[in-house]
């Protein structure tokens, strides 16, 4: 087996790659205002209802136009997956693996298309953006080995008159509702993760982003995804999202997003349907309000330098954003006015731009949200840094800091999903762990130490599925660092990890009298 490699970032300090993105771009906008189809069996279905694609950055673009589904589509999509798995569960593994290893080839030929693709529909700057492609080129070839790993079960005890066999198998149809801010790497991964088992799937992509979908069904049609194995079915969720969970040939859901959907998705899970054999399986990342613990020993520029990166990257709109600062009371001043200078230095423009340093968020919805959060925050603490917003064009607001929270206010409680990180001060370690186990959340934090026995302290008592010490708590990477966190933020389903592949399958043992 070829050895794994994580595929490199772009580096645009080099000429040649910042002419060859900019190129990109340009194919790219030349052909915005196209319209899509639902993808059903392989058949092109279009529709009178329609979802528009806007660039969040400059609100009267049009980046591109999908055909929406309703019931009848989603039923016929999902019967097309449910007749597809017959003969799809049968094809061998090492089969499907080689799809996957195929499609990443074609994405990785088309790879600043993928990405200038997200900077006009998603907002995310080339470096984002560029790092999105780059880690679902990882995903499919991670999972394409982890494939051919399990492929051939997991060797049983013998008896003296007996073989015992213990094989995995797919389980079904699975239901991908991928999340709008990794619109290519999560959407992707869990895409493959599925097929790769021997599932068939129904992709209904973000209605903020389905064109990177629409893309990325192509280069597996590219690669000889057989008809019928995945259908591209974009629609709301309260018209065909509840639709496809209740189904009863729904064997299981595997889902992004926010809490709330995740846990009705979770109830509506539950139930069983007439005509529903199995009970189904729910493969949940929901939301996150992430901590970085910063020690009174630590590297203070690297700490500053971790909260601002790990707070403003993609605008905040990572459900592993730090939200929230907790410092020892010793060195909370230096560190909070370094965070507060570093924000004021963060280029906010349009992410066309390759100086853009972060871009809008991703539409008047989450503007909103987070522009009420940002009055909420004046209330609550006191305003060292950005604060300000503008939809004139785009959906822009300023990287923001708040300082002097109570852990139990509103903008250390609430997943904010915006550009906005708050700072409370801690007496002790032992204060500023409990401060950052004081949510309903549990997805990644951070912590910056130089003393051994907090960082094995916090490794004991940090209840989240992701920590990170003396560095961010973002960007987490394919097969190094797999992802999913406790509580209220899912499942823990440790996307790109060893075991992440098996929440997919169902163990069957087989034995065979001598």
């Amino acid at each position: 087996m070829t050895p794994y490699r994580h595929e490199s970032l772009t580096d645009f300090s080099v000429e040649t790659n910042k002419q060859a993105f900019a190129s990109a771009l340009q194919k790219v906008k030349a052909g915005l205002s196209k319209e899509y189809p639902l993808i059903i069996g392989g058949e092109r279905i279009t529709t009178d209802e329609k979802i528009t694609s806007i660039n969040p950055a400059n609100k009267k673009e049009v980046v591109g136009i999908v055909s929406k589904a309703d019931q009848t589509l989603a039923e016929k999509a999902i019967r097309t997956a449910d007749k597809a798995f017959q003969s799809w569960r049968k094809v061998k593994p090492e089969t499907r693996a080689d799809l996957l290893m195929r499609t990443a080839a074609i994405v990785r030929r088309k790879k600043h298309e993928f990405s200038a693709l997200m900077v006009l529909e998603a907002g995310k700057p080339w470096k984002e953006a560029d790092a999105d492609t780059a880690e679902a080129i990882d995903f499919m070839e991670y999972y394409a080995r982890q494939m051919l790993e399990l492929k051939d079960g997991v060797p049983m005890h013998g008896t003296p008159d007996e073989i015992n066999r213990y094989s995995y198998i797919p389980l079904g149809v699975g239901i991908i509702i991928p999340p709008w801010n990794f619109p290519f790497a999560i959407m992707a991964g869990t895409t493959v993760a599925a097929l790769v088992t021997g599932n068939t799937a129904v992709l209904k992509p973000a209605s903020a982003t389905p064109l990177i979908a629409a893309k990325f069904v192509e280069a597996l049609e590219e690669a000889g995804l057989p008809e019928g194995v995945l259908n591209y079915v974009p629609g709301s969720g309260s018209v065909i999202g509840d639709y496809l969970v209740d189904h009863p040939r729904t064997r299981f859901i595997s889902f992004t997003g926010s809490r709330d959907v995740g846990t009705r998705i979770y109830e509506r899970a539950a139930k069983v349907r007439d005509g529903q054999i199995w009970l189904k399986r729910v493969i949940a990342e929901m939301g996150g309000k992430d901590t970085i613990v910063v020690d009174k020993d630590a590297d203070l520029e690297l700490a500053a330098q971790s909260i601002a990166a790990s707070a403003f990257g993609f605008s905040g709109q990572k459900c592993s954003a730090c939200s929230r600062a907790v410092v020892l009371e010793e060195v909370y001043d230096q560190v909070l006015d370094r965070v507060a200078q570093l924000a004021k230095e963060v280029a906010v423009a349009d992410p066309t731009a390759s100086s853009t340093g972060m871009g809008p968020v991703i539409d008047r919805q989450a503007f909103d949200k987070i522009a009420g959060y940002i009055k909420v925050g004046k209330q609550e603490g006191r305003l060292v840094a950005g604060g300000k917003f503008d939809s004139t064009k785009g959906y822009f607001i300023e990287p923001t800091v708040f300082a002097d929270l109570d852990p139990n206010a509103r903008l250390m409680q609430e997943e904010i999903f915006g550009p906005v990180v708050a700072f409370a001060k801690a007496k002790s370690f032992d204060e500023a762990i409990d401060i950052a186990n004081n949510t309903e959340y549990g997805l990644t934090g951070a912590v910056l130490s130089n003393t051994r026995a907090h960082l094995e302290q916090a490794r004991e008592d940090f209840h989240v599925g992701n920590l990170y010490f003396n560095r961010g708590c973002t960007a987490a990477i394919v097969g190094s660092q797999p992802f999913g966190g406790f509580n209220m933020s899912g499942t823990d389903s440790k996307a790109g990890g060893p075991d992440y592949l098996l929440l997919h399958m169902q163990a069957k043992s087989v034995s065979e009298k001598l």
